[in-house]
């Protein structure tokens, strides 16, 4: 321990704080790359259901033309069956 020099000590706490320094960084960039793929997954998926949500508004809009085009047919009929029924009165 009596040989080591205030320069040696320097160097050595400076390679000590360069790695800290270093593994500090490292830690600080996995971190932000986890956060971005994290993001990024989010943002798919949000992607997916809103093609999800446009698909299904797609299919009711096309089921609720279907159905009002059932009921004007059904409300043609009736009044076509009621016009028939005051003829044999």
């Amino acid at each position: 321990m009596d040989d080591i020099t205030w320069p040696a000590a320097m160097i050595f706490l400076g390679v000590v704080a360069l790695v800290i320094f270093l593994v500090g960084a490292s830690m600080a960039t996995f971190l932000e790359m986890r956060k971005t793929r994290l993001v990024a997954a989010q943002e798919d998926q949000l992607r997916q259901l809103v093609g999800r949500y446009e698909q299904l508004a797609e299919t009711s809009l096309d089921a609720q033309q279907r159905t009002a085009s059932d009921v004007a047919e059904l409300r043609s009929r009736t009044t076509s069956i009621e016009q028939i029924l005051r003829t044999v009165e």
